[in-house]
């Protein structure tokens, strides 16, 4: 009997094992048994985290991802309302709403099969919302229109290309609340699951489009650099004008100035001589005949010829106050 106790004793705990499954945090279970989904009144029963039982070799357990996922889509080549291609990079936020219908929809809880179906359902959407639009309205967001840039009132605005991005506004918001909207509904209907959030990460242009529009830009910011660099010679020129005027009207008066003083120093030297030879002629005569011979003999290889008794030697000749006759 006691042989027969310990086989029976392994065989529980076996069956006890098999039947004891755990479910973690962030994921949910489902328990197929004969390849069906375990249903409640019509309804897939789901597992929460925990512990559960289920029927040993019979039923199996299929573990589900419940935490929000990322669907990094690729790049994908789009045509505007204009009929110009623009490459978008997007990205999904998605997860599991209804677990028993996105078993059975993904082929056994296939993620990318999932995400295969999610990322059409997004694209044809995106596709549509995309060829509406031109591509001003798509590369840029909502312009507040309280808040205007401080340039719009001003001259550097004179560029086509810059009045037209003051009075058009960017719709890429609206274009991601938009595919968001349209495919939530199909996304729960037909996958069982819910997208969360949906955003364009980068909006390219095809290299010929880019190349094209960087020609546009640079030319418009040349034909800007053209205008400021004449407004610069315009005031430099005005600028040195008014300088050379200034510098013209100091010298003037600088010129105007000088004159004057110079003659009034004339006057006064006049005066001064005036008022000394009136005072002494004498004195005054006899000083200029000394700065005369100074002058005259101040090279001792200068030469004069004269009559010893001509007026330049006067005072040479005088002895005691009285000319040589």
């Amino acid at each position: 009997m006691r042989k027969l106790m310990i086989p029976v004793l392994v065989l529980a705990a076996v069956l006890l094992l098999m039947s004891v499954f755990v479910i973690k945090e962030g994921e949910r279970g489902l328990v197929i048994r004969f390849g069906r989904v375990l249903d409640d009144n019509g309804v897939s029963k789901i597992y929460e985290p925990g512990l559960h039982f289920k029927m040993p070799l019979f039923d199996s357990v299929k573990t589900l991802d419940a935490k929000i996922q990322t669907m990094d889509g690729r790049s994908d080549r789009f045509v505007t309302s204009e009929k110009k291609d623009v490459i978008i990079d997007t990205y999904v936020k998605w997860r599991i709403a209804d677990f028993g219908r996105y078993y059975l929809t993904t082929g056994g809880g296939n993620t990318l099969t999932a995400e295969a179906l999610l990322e059409r359902k997004v694209t044809d959407v995106l596709r549509s919302e995309i060829g509406a639009r031109e591509i001003k309205q798509i590369v840029s967001g909502p312009r507040n229109k309280d808040v205007l840039p401080e340039s719009a009132d001003s001259e550097e605005v004179t560029t086509e290309a810059a009045k037209e991005a003051l009075e058009i506004d960017g719709e890429r918001d609206q274009i991601m609340e938009n595919v968001l909207v349209g495919t939530t509904g199909s996304a729960m209907k037909d996958l069982g699951v819910e997208i969360v959030d949906f955003r364009m990460k980068k909006i390219n242009l095809p290299d010929e489009i880019s190349e094209s529009i960087y020609r546009r830009m640079r030319a418009e910011r040349e034909s800007v650099a053209r205008k400021h660099r004449s407004q610069g010679r315009e005031r430099a020129e005005v600028i040195r004008a008014q300088a050379e005027l200034e510098v013209a009207t100091v010298l003037a008066e600088a010129d105007k100035t000088a004159r004057v003083t110079r003659g009034e120093a004339d006057a006064t030297s006049a005066k001064i001589y005036s008022d000394a030879y009136n005072k002494d002629p004498e004195f005054f005569s006899f000083m200029r005949s000394l700065k005369a011979y100074e002058k005259s003999f101040s090279d001792k290889s200068d030469i004069l010829v004269l009559d010893p008794k001509s007026e330049f030697f006067q005072y040479m000749n005088q002895a005691s106050g009285v000319q040589a006759k």
